[in-house]
């Protein structure tokens, strides 16, 4: 960023002249409207439950990723244990032990989002550690290492034997690249991106921070696809091919009742995910899904008011067969019910990230 205005790289400046990091309320004030038109049509506030049959509330809000881990297929996802809020740390780390687990690991709330509550657990103190500060369920996973990370939407209309890619987000982790003479702090505050991040990464990774690189070492400061921890999300929509469509419809069609959202999936090369090997399906997302391609820097909020407004219109197509089909929407107070879940769920994620901080 040399060269540019001090007042840019203020973090007011960076997010205002950037829609990617203005909130969720503001960039889908113009959706609400075209949402609320959706479930009068459907009649029904909560036609998005009936999307994904197999998944509580279709994957839209608290679900649970137990539950979703539960249906796909075990070779695909990466080895996870389940744990209760509550849970003495001791037993935790015992029970991973026992199972064979090796660090690094990790560690996930079993309801959340946008990166809410996870974390990379380096030792069993880690580990520990954050098993104290949990304050919702959770799980912990083994660390895949695969450097490629993408996140997959994909749909299909029930009673079609083909379903369609509708978009791909290539991830790029939040990295630096050593000098060996500045901190990862010093070549973190050049990133508009990261200097986002580093509030937090000074509360979490202070030590880290501290660290010089060697001369052109590229150090992974926050392994996690997401963009809320500053990954960068690039559109590789366009590299939609027959041979990936084929695999999503193979994986796809073994996760029941699944018929629209997103897969973010580690991978070690294109070839080898469009030919089944050497993958990993990291997270399943539902109906709540957003097609987060749209986020690539190069879009404009047009381009991705448009594209959540399309997603929109299939996810109530989608919705409206199913309910043909006999599957039920939530009624009033189920969909309440889920929204203040989600809110009590989204409250306690806030403390669980300042305890484990």
């Amino acid at each position: 960023m040399s060269g540019i205005p001090g007042w840019k790289k203020k973090p007011f400046w960076i997010r205002l002249l950037h829609w990617e990091y203005w909130s969720f309320h503001i960039i889908y004030i113009p959706i609400y409207p075209v949402f609320i038109f959706l479930c009068l049509r459907a009649r029904s506030f909560f036609f998005y439950a009936a999307a994904n049959p197999s998944i509580k509330n279709g994957g839209f809000l608290a679900e649970s990723k137990k539950e979703i881990h539960d249906i796909v297929p075990p070779e695909w996802q990466p080895h996870s244990l389940f744990f209760s809020c509550g849970t003495e740390p001791a037993r935790v780390l015992e029970s991973l032990l026992r199972k064979g687990f090796q660090f690094p690991l990790i560690g996930k709330p079993d309801i959340g989002g946008r990166g809410r509550g996870v974390r990379k657990l380096e030792d069993a103190q880690a580990l520990m550690s954050y098993a104290s500060a949990a304050l919702v369920d959770f799980h912990i996973q083994e660390f895949i290492l695969f450097e490629q990370e993408a996140g997959i939407f994909y749909y299909r209309f029930p009673g079609q034997k083909k379903g369609i890619i509708s978009g791909i987000v290539h991830k790029k982790f939040l990295k630096v690249r050593g000098d060996g003479e500045k901190t990862i702090r010093e070549l973190l505050s050049t990133n508009p991106r990261a200097i986002l991040q580093l509030p937090q990464l000074e509360m979490t990774m202070q030590e880290m921070l501290d660290r010089i690189p060697a001369p052109g070492e590229d150090f992974t400061v926050v392994p996690y696809g997401n963009h809320a921890r500053g990954a960068l999300f690039l559109d590789d929509s366009a590299s939609v091919n027959t041979a990936l469509t084929d695999r999503m419809d193979k994986i796809c069609f073994r996760i029941p009742g699944f018929y629209f959202g997103r897969l973010d999936i580690r991978y070690e090369s294109r070839e080898l995910l469009e030919a089944g090997q050497s993958f990993s399906i990291i997270e399943v997302n539902g109906a709540g899904s957003e097609p987060t391609h749209i986020y690539d820097p190069h879009h404009s909020i047009f381009f991705a008011w448009k594209e959540i407004i399309r997603h929109l219109g299939i996810l109530y197509k989608i919705s409206r067969a199913n309910h043909r089909l006999g599957h039920r929407y939530l009624t009033i107070s189920e969909g309440l019910a889920m929204f203040r879940k989600d809110k009590a769920v989204s409250n306690r994620l806030a403390a669980m990230e300042k305890n484990i901080s």
